[in-house]
């Protein structure tokens, strides 16, 4: 299990490896955001910005959702939910062939007042393609239970 207790402030974790495929670029595309840069090669060749066939930004953050998920299992757990991110910036493409990992910086912690049971954590998450290039980036909280409460 894990527990705030296991963060701290300044730690930072790398995990995750992420194959992109194109055949998972379009189906994400077709079934979620169809727009032709993501789903056909000379529109994608036309754009100015990708010049190919692209991930759409919300699939990169499935991704990395998906890798995160996946690190806290091998930890033993998983956070109690989140109330929200922020500042989420689409940072570069993402391209079929691409393998993406995920950087986390925890940047404040702190066990909630109304529920004495749990705490939030702040941190800052990037993913990274294959060259160490940010492909996104954003803020985030997340609950977590604590090891004794209060």
């Amino acid at each position: 299990m894990i527990y705030l207790d296991n963060f701290a402030v300044g730690q930072v974790s790398r995990y995750g490896r992420y194959l992109v495929t194109r055949e998972e670029v379009l189906a994400f595309a077709t079934a979620y955001d169809p727009q032709p840069f993501h789903l056909d090669d000379a529109a994608a060749a036309a754009n100015p910005i990708f010049g190919r066939l692209s991930a759409s930004g919300w699939h990169s953050c499935a991704m990395t959702m998906r890798m995160t998920v996946d690190h806290w299992r091998t930890l033993g757990g998983a956070s109690l939910g989140s109330p929200g991110i922020e500042q989420l910036s689409f940072v570069a493409p993402v391209y079929p062939g691409d393998v993406l990992t995920v950087e986390n910086e925890v940047l404040s912690l702190r066990p909630l007042a109304s529920r004495p049971d749990r705490g939030v954590v702040h941190s800052r998450t990037r993913t990274l393609n294959q060259h160490g290039e940010p492909i996104l980036q954003f803020l985030a909280a997340t609950f977590w239970p604590r090891r004794q409460p209060g």
